[in-house]
């Protein structure tokens, strides 16, 4: 059979611009990075080093090329005996059988010494997934910086994917741009597609898609940090300004012997979630950010609190109970203390919104002009409708249901109410702005450090540009001594007549060099550069 080649066609594949730089970032941001892919081994070691996944600094890469469960079990053993060998060389005193006995499944990561890096096969890899070699293939890979899987089938792709995912207590985020990484991209808990020219399948199984992998470092050290940093405040707020407001039902019960009477009238108990606090803190989560865009790109260890859940756990939600309780005993018995003839039904309800609303500035970190609308829109629309409760209208439409005519505007014309109003709020919100100084102080976090950082930066080049403001005027000329006894002596003249017939320009960069040489000897002292003629911007 006689075949003529008539051509042929094949799709480049090859790096993306900044997927090197991508990597580093996310490195330093402790994200730990694996490449699953189907080229043969020779390509996929070659990509590791051009993505700079593996450097020539490595302590050793491990290949695991065994085709029998002997074979690929004897040789992940001998790279964890290296590793644990090095370890003890350099005095690190750790031995691996006490690591694996405290927690079986406890990662041998920071217990190593040095960087090495793991390549496997398909064939390996299919042997190692086996159920009683699974936990030994995840330690040892664990146990390195780089981690490699060639000529992996897409299933496999999924079952190293589901591997991390019932033994390690990790988030997963699997990104792939072609067909054969759907399984792994839908095992994953978050997956991206990047929308190439090989199909748009990975896009339509993903949670999220981009056309470059370098818009990945943006998607999780800025957009991804800010969510988790905007959830937990929305969390935290939402649970404290509830206890706040539960609590004191809980104190009143003891003055009206339980009897099921509420402190607040019906209609501020249906308002309060709906109208008064619902926006400030709805605000506070889809604009809030600690740090700007550009100082979370420079500063990838800022993504570290959302991995170790630093800033939503059990202490955190029991500092937030005792906030709320703390702010219930305040707002119930200043009151209660300063009134004593009735008033106090009409002061809790503006103090409430007054203290909580106080508060949430207090937690919001970035201000927008949504976010001010918001705080002071709530509290203006709580006294419009505690005003138009009570006024006349309503009543003479509702005569059963607004009794009160004018009881709002008897209450808030007393200067004792809003002094107490004053006075609570200050007692509730001073404690809490003195704790975060102190903190602030003695034991500030990254986030911290770098808002600081970016202050004072600003604030020097700010004294920079005023000095340079005061000594120099907005006049186009010279400050210092300039040339008019040159001038005067008519040397620039001769040097010009000397020219004879070569044009402007060109006269003017030949002697231009004569002339400047001239002058710089006549001032020892100082090197004046000024414009040449003929040569502009010079």
């Amino acid at each position: 059979l006689r075949l003529l080649l008539l051509g042929a066609t094949a799709i480049e594949d090859k790096l993306q611009q900044g997927v090197p730089e991508t990597i580093a970032i996310l490195t330093l941001a402790n994200i730990k990075i694996w490449v699953l892919t189907g080229d043969k081994q020779e390509t996929a070691v070659n990509i590791g080093y051009s993505c700079k996944m593996l450097t020539d600094d490595m302590t050793e890469v491990f290949v695991v090329t065994g085709h029998t469960v002997l074979e690929v079990r004897e040789e992940l053993r001998k790279a964890r005996e290296k590793m644990m060998d090095a370890s003890r060389s350099v005095g690190n005193g750790f031995s691996y059988q006490e690591k694996v006995s405290s927690s079986k499944l406890t990662s041998v990561l920071e217990a190593i010494a040095g960087e090495y890096a793991l390549v496997i096969n398909g064939h390996s890899l299919a042997h190692a997934l086996e159920a009683d070699m699974e936990v030994e293939f995840l330690e040892t890979a664990c146990a390195c910086k780089a981690v490699i899987c060639c000529r992996v089938t897409p299933l496999q792709k999924a079952q190293v994917v589901e591997l991390v995912k019932k033994y390690k207590k990790a988030v997963t985020l699997a990104i792939g741009d072609g067909a054969n990484d759907v399984s792994m991209i839908k095992t994953a808990h978050i997956g991206v597609g990047i929308s190439g020219q090989e199909g748009i399948q990975a896009v339509l199984a993903s949670d999220y898609s981009f056309s470059q992998f370098k818009f990945l470092q943006r998607l999780l050290l800025v957009h991804g940090r800010w969510s988790y940093l905007r959830m937990c405040k929305f969390l935290c707020y939402f649970f404290y300004k509830n206890f706040a407001f539960t609590m004191v039902h809980f104190w009143f019960g003891f003055f009206c012997g339980f009897s099921a009477q509420t402190v607040y009238d019906q209609y501020f108990i249906t308002l309060y979630n709906i109208v008064y606090t619902s926006l400030p803190v709805l605000a506070m989560g889809v604009f809030d950010q600690d740090v700007p865009e550009q100082r979370s790109m420079e500063y990838p260890k800022l993504y570290e609190p959302g991995q170790l859940n630093l800033l939503f756990n059990k202490r955190e939600f029991f500092i937030c109970i005792a906030q709320g309780i703390y702010t219930s005993v305040l707002m119930f018995f200043i009151p209660y203390g300063v009134f004593a003839d009735g008033l106090k039904s009409r002061v809790e309800p503006a103090l409430r919104d007054v203290v909580e609303l106080g508060t949430i500035g207090l937690d919001t970190g970035f201000w927008t002009a949504i976010n001010h609308f918001f705080i002071w829109g709530s509290l203006a629309a709580y006294f419009a409708i505690l005003f138009t409760m009570h006024s006349d209208g309503l009543f003479q439409m509702f005569p059963n249901q607004f009794r009160f005519v004018g009881n709002a505007q008897n209450t808030l014309a007393q200067p004792t109410v809003w002094l107490t109003i004053a006075l609570t709020t200050v007692v509730c919100i001073v404690p809490v702005v003195a704790f975060r100084f102190l903190k602030l102080d003695l034991k500030p976090e990254l986030s911290d450090t770098v808002r600081a950082r970016k202050q004072k930066t600003q604030h020097r080049c700010m004294r920079r540009v005023g000095r340079a403001g005061s000594r120099r005027s907005g006049y186009a000329f010279s400050h210092q001594e300039g040339f008019g006894e040159l001038i005067m002596s008519g040397k620039n003249m001769r040097l010009s007549s000397l020219a004879g017939p070569v044009g402007g320009a060109e006269c003017g960069l030949r002697f231009g060099g004569v002339w400047t040489c001239s002058v710089t000897k006549k001032t020892k002292k100082k090197k004046i550069l000024f414009p040449v003629p003929g040569v502009v911007g010079r």
